[in-house]
């Protein structure tokens, strides 16, 4: 049995926050019925396309697992049909302009008068307050929720990441508060308004970085670069470049081919505990006894010769000998892996963190499965729907008979 099975949700999402969220619980069971604009669609269907004719990836990698109704709720037929799906269904997922559902008819008391127990989740930009009626993307989410400040080198402008943190990182946080408010419903017995506002998400992903904007206040943050390199710390915490976020200082340094292949690099973290292997494995064993280099305080301010004289060794094997060597010791390091080598590394593939996945029009794709893994719930990757594929089957489970669907058909609620 999979986990939501029984769980009836209303996808008006579109692009990417919103989709990863319904995915997901499409992913453990869940029948997510996809609510698009007739002839039209999701936005994505026809951005960045790569197969003529073909819904693009941007589509069928958030869309798994759903089912798809063309339903053009300006009509007074589409505004009945609606209707019927707010009383059936659980959840209704939204990421539209602040707003839109008012205007559309059906506010949060509108959804309550037709069905107490529905849960209304919402993706926007940003929560109460000055900048609730912005428009958002990921990169805005990013820069906006202290990503961007926080990422990159010291000498650079900020950087924003390539993992969509504000987009799909929020998607997840409000699938979680869904799933919150479903269990809060079964002691309750009514629904609730679930909000999460992207710059919420990234900042929430960025704790760190405020942990250290209040350890500041004590003084230099003495695991960045920048103070075994005598760089004054600003009023708010900096890019700290390859330097590990916590107590343990890591870098990325070269491996054996770095000159041509961009992703022959290693992420090396000096942790306490192993140090003495750590100068074994490097030939430094004078270090072992050395006070500049003995203990972690004695190594924070000498951090660039420390990982300086590792990277000399690192660059003297490949990423993987270096996770060969040092694994068996307990040095934690990992290979910088590209997007080619994740696709077609076998393990993922066995454990359906990468599935193929096979398309009428667009024949057979690469996307990545279901992240969480549940013992009794097996997660099935469907390919995503055809723009109204499902309209008709919806449509019959509601209630409404074949001339009724030919009917609405006709007069374009459909």
């Amino acid at each position: 049995m999979k986990a939501l099975e029984g769980v009836k949700i209303l996808d008006f999402t579109h692009v990417q926050s919103g989709p990863t969220c319904t995915q997901l619980l499409g992913w453990f069971g869940a029948d997510v019925i996809k609510v698009e604009r007739p002839g039209v669609g999701d936005a994505t269907r026809k951005q960045l396309v790569d197969v003529p004719g073909a819904d693009s990836l941007y589509f069928t990698m958030l869309n798994h697992n759903k089912r798809s109704l063309t339903l053009n709720t300006k009509t007074e037929e589409g505004k009945q049909v609606l209707e019927r799906l707010v009383k059936e269904c659980d959840v209704m997922v939204e990421n539209f302009a602040p707003g839109a559902l008012d205007r559309m008819g059906f506010g949060w008391e509108r959804i309550q008068e037709l069905n107490p127990r529905m849960i209304m989740a919402s993706v926007k930009g940003f929560g109460p307050g000055p900048y609730e009626d912005c428009k958002v993307y990921e990169n805005v989410a990013q820069c906006a929720g202290g990503s961007a400040s926080t990422t990159g080198f010291l000498d650079g402008p900020p950087l924003v990441t390539g993992s969509q943190i504000g987009d799909s990182g929020t998607g997840l946080h409000l699938a979680f508060g869904i799933m919150t408010a479903l269990y809060h419903r079964e002691k309750s017995g009514r629904g609730q308004k679930v909000l999460a506002p992207m710059q919420d998400g990234v900042l929430n992903l960025c704790r760190v970085k405020l942990r250290d904007q209040q350890r500041l206040k004590a003084g230099p943050l003495r695991e960045y670069s920048q103070f075994g390199e005598g760089i004054e710390f600003g009023e708010a915490t900096p890019r700290a470049g390859n330097d590990s976020g916590g107590g343990q200082p890591g870098r990325i340094l070269k491996c054996k081919g770095w000159e041509s292949d961009p992703n022959a690099y290693t992420y090396f973290i000096t942790q306490a505990a192993v140090w003495q292997k750590i100068c074994d494995v490097i030939g430094k064993t004078e270090w072992k006894e050395d006070a500049d280099f003995a203990t972690p305080d004695a190594r924070l301010p000498r951090l660039n010769e420390v990982f300086g004289a590792i990277e000399e060794w690192t660059m003297t094997k490949t990423k993987f000998e270096v996770m060969d060597i040092c694994n068996p010791l307990d040095i934690p390091v990992g290979p910088i892996l590209s997007m080619k080598e994740l696709a077609e590394e076998p393990s993922l593939r066995a454990t359906g963190t990468i599935v193929e996945v096979e398309h009428p029009e667009r024949g057979s794709y690469l996307t990545v499965g279901c992240p969480v893994k549940l013992s009794d719930s097996p997660v099935e990757v469907v390919r995503s729907p055809l723009l109204g594929e499902h309209s008709e089957e919806v449509l019959e489970q509601l209630g409404y008979s074949a001339d009724e669907i030919i009917s609405m058909r006709e007069a374009g609620a459909i």
